[in-house]
């Protein structure tokens, strides 16, 4: 039974999905939800995922939400399918779950506000986003990236010397906003500016942008 994706190409969480299944190179069917008219919050949805978010995911028998336990699971269901995204020594697996955690916690939020307001409010609801919003996530940002810049001064990837899922979980909001004012926060730091460029360099993430581009 194939792999059945619910979801859209303008959500961050489903195309977190589509990357990880690009990396695997594996086949699946994506199923648009259409988010303008409120499908994700409609009977045969909440079924799949009872919060009324995407994506929702199903391979055979086994049914999930929530994009990073999705990916998870690919992961280790596939692991000898194309990029190893879980390190197998424990050592190096525990480093990478510390930047995923990092991810979630600290670069999810103040990247998704950022999304909001540069992105998805011009984009769903007509509205320019809020610069007083704006300015303050970006300083947020910006604190948060010190970081990441002393840590890709030591090593390749965010988390260890190979790319993982702690780096994948990145790639979605980076590119939303990288033709807004934010990219000149990534590329005043060298570091981060080479590991955003060898990330969006990946066949995964070409491939998958490109179907966005089209």
């Amino acid at each position: 039974m194939a792999i059945k994706v619910y979801g859209s190409m303008y959500s961050a969480a489903t195309l977190r999905v589509l990357l990880c299944l690009a990396e695997k190179d594996l086949d699946f069917e994506l199923i648009n939800v259409d988010l303008a008219s409120g499908e994700h919050k409609m009977p045969h949805m909440l079924a799949r995922n009872p919060f009324g978010q995407i994506p929702a995911f199903e391979d055979g028998d086994v049914k999930l939400f929530e994009s990073r336990a999705i990916s998870q699971y690919i992961s280790t269901k596939y692991a000898d399918r194309g990029t190893e995204l879980i390190n197998k020594d424990p050592k190096k697996a525990a480093e990478e779950s510390v930047w995923i955690q990092v991810e979630s916690l600290k670069f999810e939020p103040v990247m998704g506000a950022l999304a909001w307001e540069l992105r998805m409010k011009p984009l769903l609801l007509g509205m320019k986003g809020d610069k007083a919003i704006v300015k303050k996530e970006k300083k947020v940002l910006e604190n948060l990236l010190d970081v990441y810049e002393e840590r890709l001064r030591e090593s390749k990837y965010v988390g260890g010397d190979s790319f993982s899922l702690a780096d994948m979980y990145h790639i979605v909001l980076i590119k939303f906003l990288m033709d807004t004012e934010i990219r000149e926060v990534f590329d005043a730091r060298s570091h981060l500016s080479a590991w955003v460029k060898s990330l969006f360099a990946r066949p995964a993430c070409v491939k998958v942008f490109g179907v966005l581009a089209h």
